[in-house]
C-alpha cells in the first residue's frame, strides 16, 4: 500500500509539472506575448492592453509602492493616470521560464514618452519585471508588473 501512493503521488506531481517539451519554444512564446502586448498598448492604448494581457488576479505596483489588484483595478488605474497620447515601448532582455512550463519571469528595459501641459516631450525610462502564468487556454497573462 505505501509503494502504491508513492507511485500514485510521484504521478500526480509529474502530470501537475511536466516539463515543457521544448523550454527555448516556450520562452519564444513570452517573447511574442511581450511584443504583442508592446503593440496593443501603441494600436489599441495602454490601458486596454494591461486590461487584456492581465490575469484576473494581476497586480501591479505603481508610484509609492502602491499595489493594484485585479484586472479591472489595473483598467481603471490606467484609465485615470494615462495622460493622452502617452506611449510605452520594451523589450525583454531576459526571459526564465519554470520546469514545469507554466510561469516564466522577464525583465528589461521600458521607455515612456508623453507631452506635458506646455507641450514639452518627456521620456521616462527604467527596467520593467514581469510574471507571465499560462492560462488555461495556453495563451500567457501577466501575473505581476
Amino acid at each position: 500500500m505505501r509503494t502504491y501512493f508513492l507511485v500514485l503521488l510521484t504521478s500526480f506531481f509529474y502530470m501537475a509539472c511536466n516539463p515543457p517539451k521544448d523550454k527555448e519554444a516556450t520562452k519564444k512564446e513570452i517573447f511574442a506575448a511581450e511584443k504583442a502586448f508592446e503593440k496593443m498598448a501603441a494600436e489599441k492604448g495602454i490601458p486596454e492592453a494591461f486590461y487584456f494581457f492581465a490575469d484576473d488576479n494581476a497586480v501591479i505596483k505603481r508610484e509609492n509602492d502602491t499595489l493594484i489588484i485585479g484586472k479591472d483595478e489595473i483598467k481603471k488605474y490606467y484609465d485615470q493616470n494615462t495622460p493622452v497620447g502617452a506611449k510605452v515601448l520594451w523589450t525583454p532582455d531576459f526571459i526564465e521560464v519554470s520546469e514545469c512550463g507554466t510561469m516564466a519571469y522577464t525583465y528589461g528595459k521600458y521607455l515612456w514618452t508623453l507631452t506635458n501641459e506646455t507641450g514639452e516631450k518627456i521620456e521616462l525610462n527604467g527596467v520593467f519585471h514581469t510574471v507571465w502564468k499560462k492560462q488555461a487556454d495556453k495563451s500567457w497573462k501577466y501575473v505581476w508588473d
